[in-house]
């Protein structure tokens, strides 16, 4: 063989060793996604339900996430007003994924949560000028310990991976098609709200109960690249 052969041959090899532990590497970087949350959405709600001037709802959210990693969302709630008392009714709350169409009861998440989940919720008040801040999750997240009673997140919030296994054709197509990034997922947080123009104490039925405000907090998940994974990319 001669020279000029055998430089085209190692060359070749070269390059079938370099493309294949590039491969490698891709391959073992893990999967990143990003959930957005929709806040114009939420502030043209508030807007045409008249309050956009009292209340104000955000989100706290990584830049990214591993699959299956978001087991809770933390939300903070603001009262604008001087003189109204806002209240957040989490029992009536609930959390809806879009391609499932499921909607999910929503848990406010304490320190050392012990009680029994079914247990009603008391309304959370958000006084005036001031933000109550929460961690809100679904019901169907926690796991009991046996050992400490308590409660804890032990399933992640939006299930992805389940959806590559799943028995159902039309959610496995959806996994490939969402990890192939030509479509995103969606679900929703939908808050309801009390506006009231007095202090009280708790919510109880009756007379005079303050009207109430349905607010749907949409979120949208799109798979990253594998190169958001670089180093240099993570917080872009």
């Amino acid at each position: 063989m001669r020279s000029g052969d055998q430089n085209l041959v190692v060359l070749t090899l070269y390059i079938i060793g370099v493309s294949y532990i590039f491969n490698l590497m891709i391959e073992s970087i893990d999967d990143k996604i990003k959930f957005e949350y929709q806040k114009k959405d939420v502030d043209d709600q508030l807007a045409q339900k008249e309050i956009g001037d009292k209340v104000g709802i955000s989100f706290k959210l990584n830049p990214s996430y591993s699959f299956d990693e978001l087991k809770e969302l933390s939300v903070s709630i603001e009262n604008k007003t001087s003189d109204y008392a806002i209240y957040v009714d989490w029992d009536n709350s609930s959390l809806v994924v879009e391609y499932s169409k499921q909607s999910r009861r929503v848990i406010r998440k304490s320190p050392d949560l012990t009680r029994d989940l079914a247990v009603p919720q008391s309304p959370s008040l958000v006084a005036p000028k001031k933000t109550l801040s929460a961690t809100v999750t679904a019901e169907d997240v926690f796991a009991r310990d046996a050992a400490t009673g308590t409660y804890s997140t032990k399933q992640p919030l939006i299930n992805i991976s389940s959806l590559e296994k799943s028995p159902v054709k039309a959610l496995r197509k959806l996994y490939n098609n969402f990890v192939n990034r030509t479509i995103k997922l969606d679900f929703s947080l939908q808050l309801v709200l009390r506006v009231s123009e007095e202090m009280r104490v708790g919510l109880a039925p009756g007379q005079n109960v303050p009207p109430m405000y349905i607010i749907n907090c949409p979120f949208t998940i799109r798979k990253l690249p594998w190169t958001y994974a670089l180093p240099w990319n993570k917080r872009k």
